[in-house]
């Protein structure tokens, strides 16, 4: 329900215009990495962006008292923008760039997966030398706040893929897989150990990935919707 009431939000703030792909792999992060679905089936963004476009044409909402009194960003916000110096927090190769710009995920050192940050709370340097940073993960309360290592922990959002783009997906490359047990699902790091390519038909990718995760070294053969990859594999990938 809570996802439903996200969606008809971001609806009734549309008013009738059309929304673009990349909100629709937004949310289809949101939902899947939301404690509400562990467990359950990916939310796919195309089954997502098909109920916008229904419910656009056919099913206009009207404001409701519910509806005004949740102003909730339906999108995870951006990473509040700071000066360079004051950002524990700066990839590899992003100097220059607008830091206010890019979304990150953090590895919880409760479980060790990897969740979508919504904002940063705060840092703070321990007598190591290193910097923790206090994120609040996208789908998740204050209770769920965590101090995390900023260097090892922390890292600009891994990407889904188009089902066109399973060929930049390589033997040897890092990804993050989702992990489905009896008792849970979570996104993991994992290596991709086998590639199978099979010829596409109309529900898109067929290939099938051999992976290895890193926390328990667990192998397992997924599609390409169980993946996202790592932003300098598709750098590489399209300078090559």
């Amino acid at each position: 329900m809570k996802q439903v009431e996200k969606m008809e939000q971001l609806l009734k703030e549309s008013k009738g215009q059309p929304l673009d792909e990349d909100l629709f792999k937004k949310l289809e992060r949101v939902f899947s990495r939301s404690s509400d679905r562990a467990g359950k089936p990916i939310v796919k963004w195309n089954e997502i962006q098909s109920w916008f476009q229904k419910n656009q044409v056919n099913c206009p909402l009207k404001e409701t008292a519910v509806h005004a009194a949740k102003k909730i960003p339906v999108v995870p916000e951006d990473v509040n923008e700071k000066k360079e110096s004051e950002n524990p927090k700066m990839p590899e190769g992003e100097k220059g760039r607008d830091i206010s710009r890019l979304e990150f995920e953090a590895r919880s050192p409760t479980d060790g997966a990897w969740y979508d940050v919504h904002t940063f709370l705060s840092h703070r340097f321990l007598s190591s030398g290193e910097i923790e940073v206090y994120v609040r993960y996208v789908g998740f309360g204050a209770d769920e706040d965590e101090w995390v290592n900023s260097r090892n922990a922390v890292r600009e959002r891994s990407v889904a893929l188009e089902h066109s783009e399973c060929k930049k997906v390589k033997v040897g490359d890092l990804v993050v897989c989702f992990q489905e047990r009896q008792d849970q699902a979570r996104y993991y790091d994992a290596h991709v150990i086998q590639i199978q390519r099979r010829l596409h038909d109309i529900r898109g990718c067929r290939c099938l990935f051999l992976i290895r995760y890193d926390h328990d070294n667990a192998e397992e053969r997924v599609r390409l919707s169980r993946l996202c990859c790592r932003p300098d594999i598709l750098v590489q990938a399209d300078n090559n």
